[in-house]
């Protein structure tokens, strides 16, 4: 395994315990009429808040295994930005249990969504940044990117940053809404990624990792 195949392994497995910690702060309802325990209170909200941070924390591996395709080598600031993002990955957990215990309190659920939103800002400002790095010069991409074009979509990625802080203010507003935007934003990001841009190989090129030697007409070796 390269050094990037083990740093995305590592975040990976990450990821699995992030997704799979959520499940476990949904409440069990106790009581003596469990439809109206499962339909009412503070059992919606936990399913509520558990459904959008799936949806969350998928779409963030999905973008971060895209991006990790690409990566042929890692460096130490590519390391420590993937840290620092894994930091914020791991506590959503904790930022949707908060959600989920204080979202049916007027009072007490804009600070808890407005906890929730300014996760989701640091996980975009990071992302970005690691994004920026990879961009600054290439160097940690393999052949196939253009790093050019690459470097263009700089402003595609840091969106986020840019959506998530209105969300953090709409929590004041209205918590739900700014809870169920935040799905939506998942959901945009899942059927709207930004693809890694690529070159076109020259006429006899050879895709990377393909094994030297003459090549007949056929294309066997």
């Amino acid at each position: 395994m390269n050094e990037s195949g083990r740093v995305e392994a590592f975040s990976d497995g990450v990821f699995a315990v992030a997704i799979t910690l959520l499940v476990l702060g949904i409440k069990v309802p106790t009581g003596d009429n469990l439809w109206h325990l499962l339909t009412t209170g503070s059992t919606v909200d936990s399913f509520a808040a558990y459904v959008v941070s799936f949806l969350v924390v998928g779409i963030m591996w999905a973008n971060h295994h895209q991006v990790f395709s690409f990566v042929a080598r890692v460096d130490r600031v590519l390391l420590f930005l993937n840290l620092v993002l894994l930091l914020v990955v791991v506590a959503l957990p904790w930022a949707t249990d908060v959600v989920a215990e204080y979202l049916s309190r007027p009072r007490e659920a804009p600070l808890a969504v407005a906890l929730y939103s300014g996760f989701m800002v640091a996980h975009a400002l990071t992302f970005g940044a690691l994004w920026w790095w990879l961009t600054r010069t290439g160097h940690l991409f393999d052949a196939r990117v253009d790093v050019d074009a690459a470097r263009a979509t700089r402003l595609r990625f840091a969106l986020g940053g840019l959506a998530y802080p209105v969300l953090v203010g709409l929590a004041f507003v209205s918590a739900p809404l700014a809870m169920l935007l935040h799905g939506v934003l998942a959901g945009y990001y899942g059927f709207n990624q930004l693809p890694v841009p690529v070159r076109e190989r020259t006429p006899g090129e050879r895709a990377p990792g393909m094994a030297e030697g003459p090549v007949g007409e056929d294309g066997a070796l």
